[in-house]
């Protein structure tokens, strides 16, 4: 059973700083390549950040450029989300997601991502 858990979402400042996990289970996680996806309230889904199998190719949304570090750590089977410079345009509920065959096959429950002064 291939399981996805979110950790690390909190209320936090305009300018804070945040990272978020992501607990993977139930697959061999080093052969897949992961995501983080987010929905701003009301909105639609977008993705946000893409990391290669390894760790080693990265690729972010033009509006978290410079902001965010999407990061992996095979070993602990974890995937992590690096937030600076937060805005409240950033609050949203941030997925951790798997990219099977193609195909986003597996999502994490998310973490609530809320700024606010």
């Amino acid at each position: 059973q291939v399981k996805l858990v979110e950790s690390g979402g909190d209320l936090v400042q305009p300018g804070g700083s945040l990272r978020l996990s992501c607990a993977a289970s139930g697959i061999t996680f080093s052969n897949y390549w992961m995501n983080w996806v987010r929905q701003a309230p009301g909105k639609g889904l977008e993705w946000v950040s893409t990391i290669n199998s390894i760790g080693g190719t990265t690729y972010y949304a033009d509006s978290v450029k410079g902001r965010f570090t999407i990061s992996r750590d095979n070993a602990k089977n974890t995937l992590y989300l690096q937030m600076n410079s937060l805005e409240p345009e950033d609050t949203a509920v941030y997925y951790c997601v798997r990219i099977g065959r193609g195909f986003y096959d597996y999502w994490g429950q998310g973490a609530q991502v809320t700024v606010s002064p």
